[in-house]
């Protein structure tokens, strides 16, 4: 029997897009039974609004004060615990599932397929390697009792909000290893739209020049109602968080509308915008590779171009 276990992802209030994308690729599985499973200390909100995936049977629970923070270390040996009672487990590939995922699969010793961007069949699959430049389809052996799968969130529209699964409520089955505590958060103000959910992102690069003018990207993605991004040449010079980068090692996004301002446009970086609806170039190096993926592009300095922008959208 072909059954598959999804992995929320949450904050403790609301659930992140990411997990109904990740039911959407997990139903091209095929399976009879499509569960998702919910970690947290308090999570009656969260596995309600987990119920409402169209697609998902049952939304089990596992509740308590270890489950307070999505710590991978302590997650990890419960859903080892849960494996054999599925033929598939899949989660997001976020920050969050590429941490929790491999963890699993050690716990397991079996292998995983990461980056999913196609299901072909219950264990066929097809995903992105060489940054982006080649797809590969991955078949997985019959002889391995259980697939474990990130999804690549940016390949998948989010299943619809319609659905009424059931709840239940289980015990957890494993201790904790005790060797990974939660410290403390820290992280952007997280004012505006969730950066890998958004429908328009707006992204600076190196060519900002400091933490300070990135005020300019700001302002912009505020009056765009946008997200904020950025390449992680403007991250690595501490511009801005890690948490803002997009590419293959940051973000892997998907927006109707994406502008680049003052990136050059490395395969890295583009690995992540791929899947853009629309991708907008500012950028004085005519030169740049942005260009060539961009839909449109503007050669100018992006100090004198993307103000007078701002003004002619509020007006």
């Amino acid at each position: 029997m072909t059954k598959v276990l999804v992995i929320a992802e949450h904050d403790g209030t609301q659930l992140s897009v990411a997990t109904a994308k990740a039911v959407k690729g997990a139903e091209g599985v095929g399976a009879e039974k499509l569960d998702l499973v919910v970690f947290g200390n308090d999570p009656a909100s969260v596995s309600e609004q987990a119920a409402k995936i169209s697609g998902v049977d049952c939304v089990r629970v596992v509740s308590g004060e270890d489950f307070a923070e999505p710590l991978a270390a302590r997650m990890a040996p419960e859903i080892a615990k849960m494996a054999s009672d599925y033929s598939h487990l899949f989660v997001a590939s976020t920050t969050f599932g590429r941490d929790l995922m491999p963890r699993v699969a050690g716990l397991l010793r079996l292998n995983q397929v990461s980056d999913v961007m196609a299901v072909l069949g219950p264990r066929s699959f097809k995903r992105p390697i060489y940054a982006g430049n080649a797809i590969v389809t991955v078949n997985v052996p019959e002889t391995v009792a259980t697939v474990l799968a990130t999804v690549r969130t940016a390949s998948f529209a989010a299943a619809q909000m319609t659905g009424s699964a059931t709840i239940e409520a289980l015990e957890s089955q494993a201790s904790d290893p005790g060797h990974t505590r939660f410290v403390g958060r820290e992280g952007s103000s997280g004012e505006g739209p969730d950066l890998s959910s958004a429908s328009r992102v707006v992204s600076g690069g190196r060519a900002l020049g400091s933490a300070d003018a990135f005020k300019v990207i700001y302002g912009l993605a505020n009056t765009l109602g946008a997200a904020v991004g950025a390449s992680r040449a403007a991250v690595d010079a501490g511009y801005v968080p890690n948490e803002l980068q997009v590419g293959q090692t940051g973000k892997i996004i998907a927006p109707d509308l994406y502008i680049a301002v003052g990136i050059s446009g490395a395969i890295q970086h583009l690995t992540g915008i791929k899947d853009a609806g629309t991708i907008v170039a500012i950028n004085k190096d005519s030169e740049a590779p942005i260009f060539e993926v961009a839909d449109l592009g503007l050669v100018a300095d992006l100090f004198e171009v993307v103000p007078e922008l701002e003004k002619l959208i509020s007006a």
